[in-house]
This record gives structure tokens, C-alpha cells and sequence, in this order.
């Protein structure tokens, strides 16, 4: 792929990307073993917020499990994209003034059903990596933090 450059992106430059994109994919322990469902999601004060129903998702959280997140952009066309992942502890929020703020963030969930939990993934370790053509302009942010 001549002219494609990996670039390495800062902690703002993978939150900022995240805000543009609504699913990702989250990784957790289920019966003792990896897992990896798609998610709806949204960044909240920094860190990444899921809504579930239950089941090893909301446990995940209650027992503060590390879990991982991952969202990218690619265009298989172009050879270009980026991908951001978010390693840190999962938590429920339980605060009610917390989840009336995070509620209303949230669209209508894409599968049907109730889903009255909202689990916080703190963003402890965040890494990211865009592919861009030299010729294109690429991401940048304000601040590099």
C-alpha cells in the first residue's frame, strides 16, 4: 500500500474519534471464557458508558471486572481508517443523579428489549492507530493531551 502511513494517537485524539462512532465491540469474561458482543455506546466524562439488561455484562461490572473496548472506522476502499481500544475497569452506576445525566445520552437501543443498567468502562489504558494516506488530510486535535 504505498503512501499509507500508521500513525500512533494520543489518549484526546482516540476520545475525540470515539465520539464519532456509535458501536463497538466489548470484550469481557463469560463462563470463565473471552467474549466479544457489539455494543451501543457513548463516551461520558471521559470514560466509555454501555446500557444492558443483565447477565455477564452488568456482572462484569458489579464485580469491577477489567474489561476491554474497541471501535474503529475503516474504509476498505481508501486504506484508510482508524481503530481506538479502551482497557479499564467496569463498574455499574448505581449514582441516580449519574444515570438520569447518562440516560439522556442515549438513543433508542438497535435490539429490542429493556435494558435499565448502565455500565462504565473507565478509560485506564486508551491506545489507538490511524491508517491515512499521505496525500489525504488526516485527524489532528486542538490539544494533545
Amino acid at each position: 500500500m504505498k503512501g499509507q502511513e500508521l500513525g500512533v494517537l494520543t489518549r484526546r485524539q482516540c476520545l475525540d474519534l470515539l465520539e464519532r462512532v456509535r458501536v463497538g465491540r466489548l470484550v469481557f469474561t463469560e463462563d470463565a471464557l473471552p467474549a466479544v458482543q457489539p455494543v451501543n455506546f457513548r463516551v461520558w466524562r471521559d470514560d466509555v458508558v454501555i446500557r444492558v439488561a443483565g447477565g455477564a455484562k452488568l456482572t462484569a461490572a458489579i464485580d469491577h471486572q477489567v474489561v476491554a473496548f474497541q471501535a474503529d472506522e475503516l474504509d476498505a476502499d481508501l486504506h484508510t481508517g482508524w481503530s481506538v481500544t479502551v482497557v479499564g475497569h467496569a463498574q455499574q452506576i448505581t449514582d441516580v443523579d449519574e444515570q438520569v445525566e447518562v440516560a439522556g445520552t442515549f438513543v433508542q437501543p438497535w435490539a429490542e428489549g429493556r435494558r435499565d443498567h448502565f455500565v462504565r468502562i473507565r478509560t485506564e489504558k486508551v491506545t489507538g492507530r490511524q491508517l491515512r494516506d499521505h496525500a489525504m488530510p488526516h485527524y489532528t486535535s486542538n490539544s494533545e493531551g
